[in-house]
């Protein structure tokens, strides 16, 4: 009998229940913003993907190439992409709708910290991040899960045991 291998889309819903729960958790705890929390999801999620790329080779019978492997840990990091956006638009407007305001008190104070910049510059920097606060945050999810994916799947895709497959063995 041959094994089942799990999907991209199983895995990535797996790791993005993960991120959301961690998220849900950092979010009622008010620790979202604070220094050592802000890699956190980052790390869960390349070590899931890491995962998930080793378990793909394992359930294949390390019969894979780095290609496949790669593909199949960029393609559960997109999965995580969609999810986790549509979970933090949501966490932006229902669950958490202070999260606005925070980010800009946080941005706002980190400037007035630096000492470089003008009363002026800083409100008008953060009326800027007013405005356009939510495709930044629809950039930020999306380019930080797929760069953080890519890194994964690669570094995945590396240490994934593989069993060389000749072109030979493959003919009818």
């Amino acid at each position: 009998m041959e094994k089942k291998v799990t999907s991209n889309v199983t895995k990535g819903i797996i790791l993005s229940l993960v991120l959301i729960v961690v998220n849900l958790i950092a979010g009622f705890a008010n620790v979202q913003f604070t220094t050592w929390f802000r890699w956190i999801p980052s790390l869960i999620l390349a070590a899931g993907l890491i995962w998930a790329c080793m378990s793909y080779g394992t359930q294949n019978n390390a019969h894979v190439t780095f290609g496949d492997v790669f593909a199949h840990g960029f393609k559960t990091s997109a999965v995580v992409a969609c999810i986790v956006l549509v979970f933090s638009i949501i966490s932006i407007y229902f669950i958490f709708p202070d999260t606005k305001d925070q980010y800009l008190e946080v941005a706002r104070k980190q400037m007035e910290d630096k000492g470089t910049y003008s009363q002026d510059a800083i409100d008008q920097g953060i009326e800027l991040s007013k405005k356009l606060f939510l495709p930044f945050a629809i950039a930020g999810v999306i380019l930080g899960t797929i760069f953080v994916g890519l890194l994964a799947s690669l570094i995945g895709a590396a240490v994934t045991k593989k069993v060389p497959v000749s072109p030979f063995d493959t003919q009818s």
